[in-house]
């Protein structure tokens, strides 16, 4: 005959198992493997060095599969400059053709094209993280609504020569990098305050590519993500 306590350790397996079907079939799961495009939560915390292009990649790979949407394939947005005769590489170029959606299920942008013209849906209560959750802007503290572009308004590289990718997303002291805003908001009324891609350049005390001189005009080494396929 089973034993009071074979009977318990029965009992609890199977609620267990309950537990996990439950909460694989949450609405929120689902919601997270609906995802495909987010802010991320935290930055990678080494300034503009995010271990090139390979390492930003994987950051939003790694925080997308803890938010159930670890089954696509998941870029930055971030765009390279030509040096030592490697080409340029466009933000553009590396995020799929949408159409792209936020934790909340929410259309961001439905192609590439409708991402960088005037009629996106990127801001502050669209521009999401992983999480489901907005991200602080202005007004709020800390400020961290600058996000890691590198990239001009239509979502190409800049020229060779000033750095505006922190070498290429290498260096956490010297250089610069092009960041935008996600809540659309910055000093002024004019287009760059409002731009999701490129208000400015990073700049600081450290040579403009620490974390402390990022930190300093209200960002935190955020990145945009997009699932690619």
């Amino acid at each position: 005959m089973p034993t009071i306590l074979s009977t318990m350790t029965r009992l609890g397996l199977c609620a267990g198992a309950v537990a996990v079907s439950l909460a694989a079939t949450s609405p929120s799961f689902a919601q997270g493997a609906d995802t495909s495009f987010f802010v991320t939560s935290n930055g990678i915390g080494n300034g503009g060095n995010l271990g090139g292009l390979a390492g930003a990649d994987n950051h939003c790979q790694t925080l997308a599969q803890a938010a159930g949407a670890g089954a696509k394939t998941w870029r930055a947005y971030l765009s390279t400059q030509a040096v030592d005769g490697k080409p340029a590489i466009n933000a553009k170029d590396r995020i799929g053709n949408g159409p792209w959606k936020n934790a909340k299920g929410v259309v961001v942008a439905k192609d590439v094209a409708d991402l960088h013209g005037a009629s996106n849906n990127l801001s502050k209560q669209t521009s999401l993280s992983e999480k489901g959750e907005v991200i602080n802007g202005r007004g709020d503290t800390p400020n961290r609504h600058d996000v890691l572009t590198g990239s001009q308004a239509d979502g190409t590289a800049f020229a060779a020569g000033e750095d505006r990718t922190c070498k290429n997303w290498t260096s956490s002291t010297q250089g610069a990098a092009m960041v935008g805003h996600i809540d659309r908001t910055g000093l002024n009324e004019e287009p760059p305050s409002k731009s999701w891609n490129t208000s400015h350049p990073s700049r600081g005390p450290d040579g403009g590519c620490s974390q402390n001189d990022l930190k300093s005009t209200g960002g935190d080494g955020l990145l945009y993500c997009f699932a690619s396929n």
